[in-house]
């Protein structure tokens, strides 16, 4: 794969507009899902833009982040949502299929933290139809890796990146066995049905793709994968609607997801830490709105991007990969240090610049030392 698509530093901006608040509303309530650094990515929240003052919390299930905001007897419309980031997104891989298949074993004891991954969600079940296609696809296969990869290649063969007509989109497994058809959501809940039948534990992310060779721009919409787990190595991720839609990248995106993406979220049937007047929600990548304990869908939607200065991107180098500190802050301008400083949260990194930035030099004049 390209170098570029190993790594990207972007700026990305996720935007709701609430427009025909109905008249005489009582309570609007408001969740928009948050990015979190990982293991893959680096996060950091430039800005938010409210109305009204909003707080920070996860969901219970998954730990997933989000903004929530509340207004009551909401008087003005449109209603604008910001929220800003800069991204650090690098490769994720676990090698390629024949290296993988060293772990290869029935499942053992599954840890208690990836447990819940074996259950169905109301949308993905892992009886009946799905057991037997789950069978008859891995047969002769021994152990998760090779099992997994069987179901991996069913899926690719099997289903067609096409929506249209009704009912893609929703990440239904039985309908995606029907229909042959769907889009990311559809393509890997059906994997992950698939998986948890055979006992190996499979988890749906969703995030936001960034377009091939471009700069900036919009994102139209939302891009999601799937992972399944092996004793070992742990999550390895798989991109099947991506090797549909490219099928050279077939081998690849089995075990590695490039990084021109950003992830927002992790499961399915999530409740948000709110009293339910509605099932779960499906999964979480656009915002979700309630006026008065009812959904509501007048929500405009805007998500964009911008890859990174290249100073930014020097900085980030020197935080990740063991550029001396020291030279680049006697070079970065007051800006760029404090941007380079803002991406380096991590402590062991953050004493380290500290240390560099007494000895290097004193804060320009206006100048916080502390990240923005």
């Amino acid at each position: 794969m390209k170098s570029a698509e190993r790594e990207r530093t972007f700026e990305f901006t996720y935007s709701t507009n609430l427009k025909d608040i109905p008249l005489g509303a009582r309570q609007l309530r408001v969740w928009i899902p948050l990015a979190a650094s990982d293991a893959n990515q680096n996060v950091v929240v430039k800005s938010v833009k409210s109305p009204v003052p909003t707080r920070t919390s996860r969901e219970p299930r998954y730990g997933n982040r989000m903004l929530y905001a509340e207004l009551r007897n909401p008087k003005q419309s449109p209603l604008l949502f910001s929220v800003e980031y800069e991204v650090r997104r690098k490769q994720y891989s676990k090698g390629d299929y024949v290296s993988l298949m060293r772990y290869d074993q029935e499942p053992a004891r599954v840890p208690a933290g990836v447990r819940r991954f074996l259950q169905p969600d109301r949308l993905v079940p892992i009886d009946g139809r799905m057991k037997e296609i789950a069978e008859e696809s891995t047969r002769g296969k021994q152990g998760a890796v090779e099992k997994a990869r069987g179901l991996y290649d069913y899926v690719f063969k099997t289903m067609r990146y096409d929506k249209s007509g009704a009912g893609w989109g929703r990440g239904d497994s039985l309908w995606a066995c029907d229909a042959k058809h769907g889009n990311c959501t559809d393509f890997h809940s059906l994997f992950i049905s698939l998986a948890r039948s055979e006992r190996i534990p499979a988890r749906f992310e969703i995030g936001f793709p960034l377009p091939g060779g471009a700069k900036q721009g919009s994102i139209p919409v939302y891009h999601c994968w799937a992972e399944f787990y092996v004793a070992g190595p742990g999550w390895v991720p798989v991109d099947i609607s991506e090797a549909w839609k490219d099928p050279s990248k077939h081998d690849y995106v089995f075990v590695t997801l490039h990084a021109i993406r950003v992830q927002f979220s992790v499961g399915r049937d999530l409740e948000l830490g709110r009293k339910q007047q509605v099932p779960p929600l499906n999964y979480f990548g656009y915002p979700y709105v309630e006026v008065d304990e009812t959904p509501f869908e007048e929500v405009g939607k805007i998500f964009a991007f911008r890859l990174a200065s290249s100073a930014t991107v020097a900085a980030l180098a020197a935080s990740f990969e063991g550029v001396s500190v020291g030279l680049f802050i006697r070079r970065a301008d007051s800006e760029t240090l404090c941007r380079f400083t803002a991406y380096c949260h991590a402590p062991p990194i953050h004493s380290r610049i500290a240390a560099a930035a007494t000895s290097a030099r004193p804060p320009a004049a206006g100048v916080s030392g502390r990240a923005r």
